[in-house]
């Protein structure tokens, strides 16, 4: 099981650069790993009233990390965003589905709008 905590100790490294990234470009990180019976989303961010759902992906390259937000998991974030959602205190303006790529030894990379959900 060494393998697995060293995965799941690099996954929360990656989303704490990531919200660390984010805070610098002035967002407010109102939850991290927010989990739903539904799905998980890594961070849920707000700038302004546009409300974002952040997908962190750590690989070896930008290619592969961004072609690791399959399809199904992106309806899954969708999905635990919709129940977030119905606790919320404020309407926002705008819903965004982001993701930030790491790959070692590089900036983070912030793909706003990374993909738009499909009702």
């Amino acid at each position: 099981m060494e393998w697995f905590r060293t995965y799941h100790a690099q996954g929360h490294l990656a989303e704490a650069l990531a919200a660390w990234m984010l805070r610098l470009k002035g967002y407010r990180i109102l939850k991290r790993r927010y989990k739903t019976p539904l799905g998980e989303i890594d961070l849920i961010a707000a700038r302004g009233w546009t409300l974002v759902a952040v997908e962190v992906k750590y690989r070896k390259s930008f290619d592969q990390a961004g072609e690791a937000i399959t399809q199904k998991q992106r309806k899954r974030i969708a999905m635990a965003l919709s129940l977030y959602l119905r606790h919320l205190r404020w309407t926002p303006e705008n819903i965004r589905f982001d993701a930030v790529l790491l790959i070692p030894y590089k900036w983070p990379r912030h793909v706003v709008s990374a993909w738009i959900v499909e009702d």
